[in-house]
């Protein structure tokens, strides 16, 4: 064996070890924010899951990531993104409606943002999940979803405008 190739083992298993403790160490926090996304248990948990795997497979292709948490976020952004545009998931079975809807209550607070989030654009709700969940600056988020500045200040004025609308209305 060359002094080279036992290097590159080296470097490789030392890069293998790191995303493997930060996948350890990042993966409940990805599902709280693939879950706000989402917002449904098994889907988010899929949703990390993908994002993850193409993270792990990115990092082995690129031979190191420079900032991993980032690279994390736009994957887990963009994965939900991409899957909002195929048609099956655009179809939702449900049993029987229920006749009328509950009145909520004050402890619904968190069921009642969910419901409105749901309502909002796929962007929308990226842009709002990454400035006020995971408190990324506008530059931030601009640059974890490749989008202007402007582009994300208007997603997320439209955005918290939809989402006070929603939430006005699930509340009546």
């Amino acid at each position: 064996m060359r002094a080279g190739e036992g290097r590159a083992r080296h470097d490789a298993a030392h890069h293998d070890s790191a995303l493997h403790d930060f996948v350890e160490g990042r993966r409940t926090a990805l599902f709280r924010s693939a879950y706000l996304l989402c917002g449904d248990r098994h889907e988010a948990e899929d949703l990390v899951q993908s994002a993850l795997v193409k993270v792990v497979l990115g990092g082995r292709r690129h031979g190191r990531l420079d900032n991993i948490e980032a690279y994390a976020r736009k994957t887990l952004v963009n994965t939900f993104i991409a899957s909002r545009r195929r048609f099956w998931r655009r179809e939702q079975a449900y049993g029987e409606l229920p006749d009328r809807q509950a009145a909520a209550s004050d402890t619904d607070t968190g069921l009642v943002v969910r419901a409105a989030l749901a309502r909002l654009t796929p962007r929308q709700r990226a842009v709002l999940v990454l400035r006020y969940w995971e408190d990324l600056s506008v530059e931030a988020t601009a640059e974890a979803l490749g989008m202007r500045i402007n582009t994300v200040k208007s997603h997320a004025a439209r955005g918290l405008a939809a989402l006070r609308a929603g939430m006005a209305e699930e509340r009546v």
